[in-house]
Protein backbone atom coordinates (compact mmCIF):
# COMPACT_ATOMS: atom_id res chain seq x y z
CA UNK A 1 0.00 0.00 0.00
CA UNK A 2 1.11 3.66 -0.75
CA UNK A 3 1.56 6.43 1.42
CA UNK A 4 -1.02 8.52 -0.67
CA UNK A 5 -3.31 4.99 -0.31
CA UNK A 6 -3.03 5.04 3.62
CA UNK A 7 -3.81 8.35 3.73
CA UNK A 8 -6.92 7.52 2.08
CA UNK A 9 -7.57 5.12 4.28
CA UNK A 10 -10.84 5.98 6.82
CA UNK A 11 -10.07 6.14 9.79
CA UNK A 12 -13.62 3.64 11.26
CA UNK A 13 -12.60 4.33 15.02
CA UNK A 14 -11.93 1.84 17.81
CA UNK A 15 -13.17 -1.26 15.60
CA UNK A 16 -9.55 -1.34 13.57
CA UNK A 17 -7.65 1.79 14.59
CA UNK A 18 -5.37 0.81 17.38
CA UNK A 19 -5.92 2.37 20.41
CA UNK A 20 -2.09 3.62 21.44
CA UNK A 21 -3.10 5.51 17.81
CA UNK A 22 -5.89 6.87 18.17
CA UNK A 23 -4.40 8.48 20.92
CA UNK A 24 -1.44 10.25 19.40
CA UNK A 25 -2.16 13.84 18.81
CA UNK A 26 0.36 14.14 16.30
CA UNK A 27 -1.70 11.25 14.22
CA UNK A 28 -4.97 13.11 14.86
CA UNK A 29 -3.37 16.74 13.87
CA UNK A 30 -2.03 14.92 10.42
CA UNK A 31 -5.71 12.91 9.67
CA UNK A 32 -7.41 16.32 10.43
CA UNK A 33 -5.06 18.21 8.02
CA UNK A 34 -5.83 15.75 5.11
CA UNK A 35 -9.68 16.01 5.80
CA UNK A 36 -9.40 19.82 5.89
CA UNK A 37 -7.22 21.05 3.01
CA UNK A 38 -9.59 18.73 0.89
CA UNK A 39 -12.90 20.30 2.47
CA UNK A 40 -11.30 23.84 1.93
CA UNK A 41 -9.39 23.21 -1.18
CA UNK A 42 -12.69 21.68 -2.50
CA UNK A 43 -14.80 24.21 -1.18
CA UNK A 44 -12.86 27.05 -2.60
CA UNK A 45 -12.62 25.40 -6.51
CA UNK A 46 -16.03 25.64 -6.33
CA UNK A 47 -15.84 30.09 -6.25
CA UNK A 48 -12.85 29.47 -8.73
CA UNK A 49 -10.42 30.59 -5.90
CA UNK A 50 -7.71 28.70 -4.32
CA UNK A 51 -6.23 29.01 -0.75
CA UNK A 52 -3.34 30.83 -1.74
CA UNK A 53 -5.42 34.08 -3.56
CA UNK A 54 -7.31 34.22 -0.28
CA UNK A 55 -3.84 33.97 1.77
CA UNK A 56 -3.14 37.00 -0.50
CA UNK A 57 -6.16 39.20 -0.39
CA UNK A 58 -6.13 38.69 3.46
CA UNK A 59 -2.80 39.73 3.82
CA UNK A 60 -3.10 42.69 1.99
CA UNK A 61 -6.22 43.78 3.50
CA UNK A 62 -4.44 43.42 6.31
CA UNK A 63 -1.21 44.70 6.56
CA UNK A 64 -1.37 46.90 3.07
CA UNK A 65 0.83 46.95 -0.17
CA UNK A 66 3.67 44.66 0.41
CA UNK A 67 6.88 43.37 -2.28
CA UNK A 68 6.81 39.95 -3.16
CA UNK A 69 9.57 38.60 -0.56
CA UNK A 70 7.18 40.59 2.28
CA UNK A 71 4.06 38.66 1.33
CA UNK A 72 5.68 35.47 1.49
CA UNK A 73 6.81 36.07 4.99
CA UNK A 74 3.37 36.86 6.03
CA UNK A 75 1.68 33.80 4.24
CA UNK A 76 3.67 31.06 3.88
CA UNK A 77 4.15 30.95 0.23
CA UNK A 78 7.20 30.64 -1.07
CA UNK A 79 8.99 32.90 -2.80
CA UNK A 80 8.59 30.85 -6.28
CA UNK A 81 4.95 29.88 -5.86
CA UNK A 82 3.84 33.32 -4.98
CA UNK A 83 4.69 34.82 -8.40
CA UNK A 84 2.44 32.42 -9.62
CA UNK A 85 -0.45 33.35 -7.35
CA UNK A 86 -0.11 36.58 -7.55
CA UNK A 87 -0.07 36.28 -12.02
CA UNK A 88 -3.04 34.61 -11.57
CA UNK A 89 -4.48 36.69 -9.26
CA UNK A 90 -3.13 39.99 -11.16
CA UNK A 91 -5.23 38.21 -14.39
CA UNK A 92 -8.12 38.53 -12.27
CA UNK A 93 -8.22 41.99 -11.12
CA UNK A 94 -8.01 41.41 -7.68
CA UNK A 95 -4.39 42.91 -7.07
CA UNK A 96 -2.33 44.90 -8.73
CA UNK A 97 1.87 45.40 -9.30
CA UNK A 98 3.49 48.63 -9.57
CA UNK A 99 7.60 48.79 -9.52
CA UNK A 100 8.86 49.94 -6.05
CA UNK A 101 9.52 53.63 -6.37
CA UNK A 102 12.90 52.90 -3.69
CA UNK A 103 13.67 49.57 -5.45
CA UNK A 104 12.94 49.64 -9.12
CA UNK A 105 14.17 45.34 -9.38
CA UNK A 106 11.37 44.58 -6.85
CA UNK A 107 7.73 45.52 -7.64
CA UNK A 108 5.04 46.34 -4.58
CA UNK A 109 1.55 44.36 -4.71
CA UNK A 110 -1.52 46.17 -3.53
CA UNK A 111 -5.24 44.90 -3.33
CA UNK A 112 -7.21 46.40 -6.41
CA UNK A 113 -10.80 47.75 -5.59
CA UNK A 114 -12.17 44.57 -7.44
CA UNK A 115 -10.12 41.94 -4.95
CA UNK A 116 -11.37 44.08 -1.37
CA UNK A 117 -14.92 43.61 -2.88
CA UNK A 118 -14.10 39.67 -3.37
CA UNK A 119 -12.72 39.66 -0.20
CA UNK A 120 -15.97 39.81 2.36
CA UNK A 121 -17.70 36.82 -0.05
CA UNK A 122 -14.18 34.86 -0.08
CA UNK A 123 -14.80 35.28 4.24
CA UNK A 124 -18.14 33.93 3.72
CA UNK A 125 -17.10 30.90 1.65
CA UNK A 126 -14.48 29.80 4.29
CA UNK A 127 -17.02 30.61 7.14
CA UNK A 128 -19.38 28.19 5.61
CA UNK A 129 -16.42 25.83 5.30
CA UNK A 130 -15.45 25.89 8.61
CA UNK A 131 -18.10 25.08 9.83
CA UNK A 132 -18.57 22.19 8.31
CA UNK A 133 -15.26 21.13 9.31
CA UNK A 134 -15.77 21.90 13.16
CA UNK A 135 -19.85 20.77 13.10
CA UNK A 136 -19.18 18.65 16.09
CA UNK A 137 -18.19 21.29 18.44
CA UNK A 138 -19.85 24.01 20.40
CA UNK A 139 -19.13 27.62 19.49
CA UNK A 140 -16.96 27.54 23.02
CA UNK A 141 -14.87 24.45 21.84
CA UNK A 142 -14.28 26.06 18.60
CA UNK A 143 -12.88 29.04 20.29
CA UNK A 144 -10.44 26.78 22.91
CA UNK A 145 -9.36 24.45 19.90
CA UNK A 146 -8.36 27.63 18.17
CA UNK A 147 -6.72 28.86 21.43
CA UNK A 148 -4.84 25.77 22.33
CA UNK A 149 -3.68 25.04 18.42
CA UNK A 150 -2.40 29.03 18.43
CA UNK A 151 -0.53 28.10 21.44
CA UNK A 152 1.01 24.99 20.28
CA UNK A 153 2.05 26.63 16.89
CA UNK A 154 3.37 29.99 18.31
CA UNK A 155 5.51 27.56 21.05
CA UNK A 156 6.95 25.76 18.22
CA UNK A 157 7.59 28.29 15.49
CA UNK A 158 9.56 30.25 18.62
CA UNK A 159 11.54 27.51 18.97
CA UNK A 160 12.38 26.99 15.79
Amino acid sequence: MSRAEAVEMPDDGARSTPDRLRRRVSRLLSQLTVRSDRLINEGLARVDVRKWHYAVLASLQEYGPGSQAELSRRTGIYRSDLVGVLNELAGRGLVERVPDPDDRRRNIITISARGRRRLPGLDKVLDDLHDELLAPLSPAERDQLVQLLTRLLDHHTRAS
